[in-house]
């Protein structure tokens, strides 16, 4: 037989579209021609493929050879399809048969002699390939991550002979099994119990927990903002297993999913030299960026206003859909990111104005270009403004007292409950008419918001933010109906 048909699949996204790997071998002078769009590392397969079947003991026929990766205007990168050409050409040679490959799809990459190499992408492989009900064939470092999708029938191998054998039918390739973690809990993170003082700070990370809020800490050096910011993701309840999936899906695209962090809520915490592509993804065939590696997890931005401005302001639309459009010339791409924001800043670029203990050297211009950084529309998409002063140097040697991550995280997932309960999602992701219904509001209450608006000139926006703010203190204290109290105590988070 000279002509052969192999399954893979492309990375584009999140999507894992199949690619036929299509192998013909003809009489002429010896060649090999790589076609289907691929780009250098998918050309590069060609040395790759002829070094790994000639050490592994294959004949590399002396014909014509020309693959095709179908289909044609799909780009495709990375070794990925090293082992897909490999088979194609043993089966177009006689040495393997077709019919062992249709039942399975193929994907890693080739070393000179033959051994199989891990690649990236892996778990959106996985799943495009288990709603198809097929079968997935790679190398063994892959194999734990995709097998974390229960419905999928993955083996796997270390080298290219394991593979042409199992098709042979001489040998038997191990089902792979997922390598989950003893403990899925949030040990990563400190302690809430940790932190010395702060009793305000505190309630707003369980505020801001339970509602899914953004929350911005202002307050001078030292003051504790990056040690109350790394305690959110331990107040947050574990991923389910649907939204574990997506976010190791998205890890796995970028820089490859360790298991060991198997439902853990993802913490990152980019540099305020970080770029707008950084932040948000980019590049020719889009890569997710900052915000969706934070998808169902935190992003922290310490030094808020030491970020560039044109890099904060990719952050609104975001904060708004939980979700990124990236287009390019040739690709389109969207990701999630349904991320909790923490921002941390300095009230003034010496960082003590209003600070007892120090008296702040800026001057007005000074403190006005600092703060005049952060756009109004940016600051108005953050539901809780929080002051975080120094602590007294006594406070700093007495014994840290408190609450614990673990009992704080009790009531958030009570209070998250009780949000899915009522509208299935969290109150932060009400729009403006879920939260009409969901908080029927008494006549004082909207006379008491209507005045806050125009004392303090809330937007409608803001207005909006203060009343999902309000049905989350409402629902921390098991309360079916919102009061004044919360309505109260949510206005005090907004500058």
């Amino acid at each position: 037989m000279s002509l052969a048909l192999v399954k893979t699949r492309a990375i584009l996204g999140l999507e894992a579209p199949e690619v036929r790997v299509e192998v013909h071998l003809a009489n002429g002078l010896p060649a090999f021609n790589l076609v289907g769009l691929p780009e250098a590392a998918v050309k590069e397969s060609r040395d790759r493929v002829r070094s790994a079947l000639l050490t592994a003991g294959f004949e590399f026929p002396s014909r014509r050879i020309t693959v095709n990766l179908s289909p044609a205007d799909l780009p495709k990168e990375g070794g990925r399809f090293d082992l897909p050409i490999a088979l194609g050409i043993l089966a177009a040679s006689g040495q393997i048969s077709q019919s062992s490959l249709d039942a399975h799809e193929f994907i890693g990459e080739l070393a000179l002699n033959g051994e199989l190499r891990p690649v990236k992408g892996v778990l959106p492989t996985a799943l495009a390939v288990a709603r198809k009900q097929g079968s997935l064939l790679l190398a063994a470092e892959n194999a734990a991550e995709a097998a974390l999708v229960s419905q999928l029938q993955v083996k796997a191998a270390r080298h290219l002979l394991e593979i042409s054998a199992f098709l042979l039918g001489q040998q038997e390739l191990p089902l792979a099994l997922p390598e989950l973690p003893e403990t899925t809990s949030q040990t990563s993170f400190p302690d809430l119990s940790a932190v010395k003082g702060q009793v305000a700070a505190k309630r707003a990370l369980e505020v801001a927990a339970a509602g899914g809020h953004n929350l911005l800490l202002t307050g001078p050096p030292g003051s504790g903002k990056t040690l109350l910011a790394s305690c959110l993701p331990g107040l947050l309840p574990e991923l389910d297993e649907e939204e574990a999936l997506e976010v190791a899906a998205i890890q796995s695209i970028r820089q490859g999913f360790q298991v060991s962090q198997w439902r853990q809520r993802p913490f990152r915490s980019p540099h305020h030299s970080s770029s707008a592509v950084a932040l948000v993804g980019g590049g020719s065939n889009p890569r997710p960026g900052e915000i969706s590696l934070a998808h169902q997890g935190v992003l922290f931005m310490d030094e808020l206003p030491e970020f560039p401005r044109r890099v904060l302001e990719v952050l609104r639309e975001p904060l708004e859909s939980g979700e990124i459009h990236l287009a390019r010339a040739a690709h389109r791409a969207t990701y999630p990111a349904n991320f909790l924001l923490v921002a941390a800043m300095n009230p003034c670029p010496c960082g003590h104005l209003g600070d007892p203990h120090q008296a702040c050297s800026c001057s007005p211009g000074q403190i006005s270009r600092y703060q005049g950084r952060l756009s109004g529309p940016l600051l108005d998409r953050i539901d809780l403004h929080l002051e975080v002063p120094a602590l007294p140097p006594e406070d700093l040697w007495k014994p840290a007292s408190g609450e614990s991550t673990l009992s704080v995280r009790e009531r958030v997932i009570k209070a998250r409950q009780q949000q899915k309960q009522r509208a299935a999602k969290l109150n932060s992701q009400l729009t403006a008419a879920e939260l009409e219904e969901q908080v029927p509001l008494k006549p004082e209450l909207k006379q008491l918001l209507s005045q806050a608006m125009r004392k303090m000139k809330l937007s409608a926006r803001a207005a909006h933010r203060v009343l999902k703010v309000a049905l989350t203190l409402a629902d921390l204290e098991g309360s079916r109906r919102l009061e004044r109290n919360h309505l109260l105590e949510a206005l005090g988070y907004r500058k």
